[in-house]
């Protein structure tokens, strides 16, 4: 049994909504992730209460009512792209001057349609660099509200981002999304969230097109929120069973989850693995070792699994082909670049596409060190490959701080408790 820390996506988005709420908010088993103290820092940069229990993963907010305390501040966001479109987002809800910027790869990450959509609803933005990227400010004459067409085939933290500010516009917010709409779940998750604090936002999935209607006048009310674990970081630990033939079981997550994560159990599935899921547990039971199935499949509503899913496949039986994740080469690293090289350096056959990999696995996995490209979910994805391979070795582990800061730590830890059980 691998016990995981909470949702750092879950976390995030209910930091935003507990800083603009009425009233106390405490979320329990908050993320320890390193993205989650920066959005932590940067509420506090805007005025918000914020206390955070790190011993006991337990956040106290109190929330400004929809009234941004501070007038003007600078916002330094490290390398999290959520932190930084959150915080761009909620500060055009305010008046004043804001001005947000990162490290340098967030410097790369591109923000254009969100920036776009916050003029289109009253904010005046000035790039400071490259238009379309960090960093910028944003001059905020508090949200007009209307009807917009937004691009979100680059990330959809920039729908999140508006809706997460949407309700304290002065007219209602209709958002429209052409296809194609990258990582809809994770949309989802935050539909979810602002329905939990209580703000009804009337929204329509219709194939590869969204859109959202959040009425005007509406606040988020404070409230007590339990944050389920981050299932992004499960998929590391129910991928160690499918690797190994053996058996993990993760609590406080399964069947009623509200992270599009949870759904890399399906795709395990598919390659051989035997799945139980309960509406708060999931275990999976690998197949016996060199017996896993290669699959084909479209991981645009996962792809923050497809570090994982890749590693896996030096493991399965013929080629390995990841669909529809452009977005990845904007991610911490160009993940699709990252990954090819590395599984190459290990003895794979990988073709690196313009939106995906097809990966053949080699004959025998040869032991190398893994360059990580500064970017945690390299890292804790071939941290599998130890698990069969002696003298693979992971470069700069201490990246995985972004997400899950013992993350080896509690891998050794799992790998202890297989030895004790025989």
């Amino acid at each position: 049994m691998v016990t995981l820390p909470g949702s750092k996506s879950i976390t995030n988005r209910a930091l935003a909504a507990a800083a603009l709420a009425d009233g106390h908010s405490l979320l329990v088993g908050a993320s320890p992730a390193h993205d989650t103290r920066l959005m932590i820092d940067v509420l506090g940069e805007l005025g918000v209460a914020v206390t955070a229990d790190e011993e006991a993963h337990n956040i106290e907010i109190t929330g400004c009512g929809g009234q941004l305390p501070a007038g003007e501040a600078d916002l330094l966001c490290g390398g999290a792209g959520t932190t930084l479109r959150f915080a761009a987002g909620l500060c055009a809800t305010a008046y004043g001057r804001y001005r947000l910027d990162g490290a340098p790869r967030l410097q790369q990450r591109p923000v254009g349609p969100l920036v776009d959509a916050l003029r289109a609803f009253g904010a005046l933005v000035e790039y400071h660099g490259q238009e379309g990227f960090p960093p910028f400010t944003v001059h905020a004459r508090h949200l007009s509200g209307g009807h917009l067409s937004l691009d979100a085939s680059q990330s959809s933290q920039f729908v999140s981002a508006l809706l997460l500010a949407a309700p304290y516009a002065a007219r209602d917010v209709m958002i429209e999304l052409p296809p194609p709409v990258v990582s809809a779940p994770y949309i989802k998750m935050t539909l979810a969230i602002m329905d939990r604090f209580g703000v009804s936002v009337i929204d329509q999935f219709d194939g590869g097109e969204a859109r959202f209607i959040v009425p005007a006048q509406q606040r988020y009310a404070g409230c007590h929120y339990a944050i389920e674990p981050d299932a992004s970081s499960a998929g590391y630990f129910l991928a160690a069973a499918a690797v190994t033939g053996g058996r993990v079981t993760v609590p406080g997550l399964g069947s009623s989850s509200i992270q599009g994560d949870v759904g890399f159990v399906d795709v395990l599935e598919q390659m051989g693995c035997t799945a139980q899921r309960d509406p708060d547990v999931v275990t999976i039971q690998g197949p016996p070792p060199s017996r896993l199935s290669a699959v084909d499949i479209d991981l645009s509503d996962m792809p923050d699994m497809v570090p994982t899913l890749a590693v896996l496949a030096l493991f399965a039986d013929g080629r390995t082909t990841i669909r529809n994740v452009a977005h990845l080469r904007l991610k911490e690293s160009d993940r699709l670049e990252a990954l090819g090289r590395e599984l190459a350096r290990l003895g794979a056959a990988v073709e690196a596409r313009e939106d995906g990999l097809a990966i053949d696995p080699p004959e025998t996995i040869r032991p190398a060190t893994v360059h990580t490209y500064d970017d945690h979910r390299m890292a804790m994805s071939f941290a599998l490959c130890g698990l069969a391979v002696d003298g693979v070795r992971i470069e700069n582990p201490l990246c995985c701080e972004k997400s899950l800061p013992d993350f080896f730590d509690r891998w050794d830890e799992m790998l202890e408790k297989k030895k004790g059980s025989g």
